[in-house]
């Protein structure tokens, strides 16, 4: 027999355990505000005309292929170029029902039966829109979808950001992130 028949001879079970193999899709986070590594739009900045004159509107949030297990969702939206490179964070929104499959631009800017929101970096309940200061560079808002085992309302009110971290200790299933760009 030669070489080649052995070879493949070989190759024939690594191929067979491969096509039985099944793999689950990876969460996915889009939205339709901006696009991951996009500019983020205006109606999302902050109102204040320092910031660019936006609505301060919370962005759209789809999302898919949640892990199995996903009882609840957690967004958080964290600029680390901002607070001079100390971070900020614009946005906590908690005890997400999956089934939802989204948010729609400006629904998750107060507390309401879609969104419990925590604490931004201001100490307010709301959504914080962009806001770097003229002249910065572009800074980065990371947009992060957790998934978590915690049935929705299971996490109290008012969290911080460091609280609701510690909150999903031994909780978080997975998570994905897109990222947009603002500077004026």
């Amino acid at each position: 027999m030669n070489l080649r028949y052995w070879m493949l001879l070989a190759l024939l079970p690594t191929g067979a355990f491969a096509a039985s193999v099944n793999y689950s899709p990876a969460l996915d986070i889009s939205s339709a505000s901006f696009t991951d590594g996009g500019v983020i739009a205006l109606q999302l900045v902050g109102a204040d005309p320092a910031c660019g004159s936006g609505e301060e509107k919370s962005p759209q949030v789809s999302w898919t292929n949640l892990p199995q297990g996903t009882r609840s969702l957690v967004l958080v939206m964290f600029d680390p170029d901002g607070g001079k490179g100390l971070g900020v964070v614009h946005w906590l929104a908690y005890n997400i029902d999956p089934a939802s499959g989204g948010l729609e631009e400006g629904a998750g800017g107060q507390s309401s039966p879609v969104a419990a929101l925590g604490l931004n970096s201001r100490g307010a309940m709301a959504y914080r829109g962009p806001c770097p200061p003229a002249g910065d560079n572009p800074h980065h808002y990371v947009l992060t979808l957790i998934a978590t085992d915690l049935a929705p309302g299971s996490l109290p009110g008012e969290l911080n950001h460091r609280g609701l971290l510690k909150a999903l200790q031994g909780h978080a299933l997975g998570a994905q992130s897109l990222v947009g760009r603002y500077g004026h």
